[in-house]
């Protein structure tokens, strides 16, 4: 079996610091060979090789990572998104080669599926993605100690381990554990160990100072932000574990708060906390807006946890003025992709993850997390199909409309069952429209409860464009009620807005 010190290194990966980030005045681009298996990178300036800097990186999760360490990983993480795309899929390839032949050698679950697939060691590094099994979560949950590849590792002792007298430690002093929300069912538990973890987190931070430049980032660090987390926090969580050690990586001083928390006492915490940063799921972001006692002025929003509309991505922009990041990860590997106000979409990071798009979901294939191999791992996110844009070499994904589970079944005219696809109604775009949320009430009839922005009387619109969908999917027989509500509440159990309530 696998140890965590024989994870193979990655020793000739080209990654470019784009020029300003290091002394004024040098015509300066800058190469790190980056050691994964040693944590050394060595810096070399592309005009004269003979000019190195060697960093030993230590763990970003450990207590004596410092900013200035922070700052060079994620400088170097920031340059890959410079590189030509080519140069991209070449460094995916690599990664997703590494991680099969791995998982095929140290796993005792995928050598048996890939063999019973017709994949041997003489061909795997050859064959096809497509040729390679699915997995899903069932079989995670029921395989789990045959997927992973290190030893003594169980996942009754994860859930043993899953107390809150272990709240912030881990594992073994070097495994971190989360599980996720059970949105979907029963929660599944994901593994990860410092040298994944640290990947990820770089992967994060990358992502929240999206479109900051290194001396932006350093600027926006000397003015000691601090940072508001709101979102499911009383557990494991991918998000909320990964946010918070970020956060202490970074020195920024943070409000986590669960977003279950009273009012009263929100309120009474942010009086006293004016956050530069809010992070935190698009309902409860859409919360602090609704509380006239608060007065915030972010910087920045970053959503997270669950699908961000355009709807909602204009109005936090109008609200709170300010730019709003909205960041794509998953338990599965927390670090998945990101969009800004400009992309229309969430920019993939093909660096770190392999992601198929099909009519059922996502496959998920995590580059970096090789205690845990997830390869081709069906996530049920609802997207549209990749494409790529001239903006950032990474693949790019339409934004997430709900998981397959949403998809919304009733009986059409003839009796026969037909389905209104999440994606359907992503083009709900409607001035004064602020969120939505569909009740099925029987197999021809549903309401739809809208939040507005003031009394703003969008119903006309709203039904016109309802029927015109339904009518496209040929379910011209059902009907449904428009109902305005004050404001739609986040699920009592996973802390999230459901896009579909089904009381049939």
């Amino acid at each position: 079996m696998q140890t965590e010190n024989t994870i193979p290194g990655e020793k000739t990966e080209l990654e470019s610091d784009s020029k300003h980030h290091y002394n004024d005045g040098e015509t300066t681009e800058w190469s790190a060979v980056s050691d994964q298996q040693t944590g050394e990178a060595t810096y070399c300036h592309r005009e004269n090789y003979e000019k190195e800097i060697h960093i030993q990186h230590k763990r970003i999760g450990g207590k004596t990572m410092d900013f200035a360490e922070v700052a060079l990983r994620l400088a170097a993480s920031k340059a890959v998104t410079k590189l030509p795309r080519k140069i991209i899929l070449i460094l995916q390839q690599k990664r997703l080669r590494r991680m099969l032949r791995f998982a095929f050698e140290h796993s005792r679950y995928y050598r048996a599926a890939f063999r019973a697939a017709g994949i041997s060691g003489q061909n795997i590094d050859k064959m096809p993605i497509e040729r390679f099994p699915t997995i899903d979560k069932q079989v995670l949950i029921e395989r789990f100690e045959d997927i992973i590849t290190v030893k003594d590792i169980t996942q009754e002792k994860m859930r043993r381990f899953d107390t809150k007298e272990n709240a912030g430690k881990n594992l073994y002093c070097k495994y971190h554990i989360v599980h996720s929300s059970g949105s979907t069912g029963l929660p599944a538990y994901f593994l990860y160990d410092n040298r994944a973890w640290d990947t990820m987190l770089i992967g994060i931070i990358r992502a929240a100072l999206w479109n900051m430049s290194m001396p932006e980032i350093l600027r926006f660090k000397q003015q000691n932000p601090k940072i508001l987390y709101i979102a499911a926090v009383d557990g494991r969580y991918g998000g909320a574990t990964a946010v918070s050690d970020g956060l202490d990586d970074l020195g920024f001083e943070k409000l986590v708060l669960d977003v279950q928390i009273p009012t009263d006492e929100l309120i009474k915490k942010l009086s006293h906390f004016k956050p530069d940063v809010m992070i935190g799921y698009p309902t409860a972001i859409k919360l602090l807006s609704q509380i006239n006692e608060l007065r915030l002025s972010p910087k920045r929003i970053i959503t997270c946890g669950e699908p961000l509309d355009n709807d909602m991505r204009r109005f936090f922009r109008k609200h709170f003025g300010c730019e709003v990041i909205n960041f794509y990860g998953a338990s599965e590997s927390i670090a998945i992709g990101v969009g800004d106000d400009r992309s229309d979409g969430i920019y993939l990071f093909d660096d770190l993850n392999y992601i198929e798009v099909a009519d059922d979901g996502i496959y998920l294939t995590c580059l970096y997390n090789f205690v845990q191999p997830l390869i081709r791992y069906k996530i049920g996110d609802i997207v549209s199909q990749k494409w790529s844009d001239s903006r950032y070499p990474f693949s790019k994904l339409g934004n997430i409309s709900g998981r397959s589970e949403d998809v919304m079944w009733f009986n059409n005219a003839l009796g026969r069952k037909e389905f209104l696809h999440p994606l359907s109604v992503e083009g709900l775009c409607i001035d004064g429209l602020i969120d939505y949320q569909f009740v099925l009430t029987s197999e021809t009839h549903f309401e739809i409860h809208i939040q507005t922005l003031g009394h703003k009387d969008i119903n006309e619109q709203l039904e016109a464009y309802l029927r015109r969908i339904l009518a496209s999917n040929g379910l011209e027989n059902v009907t449904f009620d428009i109902k305005r509500v004050n404001t739609i509440f986040a699920d009592k159990r996973t802390g999230k807005k459901r896009l579909i309530v089904d009381k049939r």
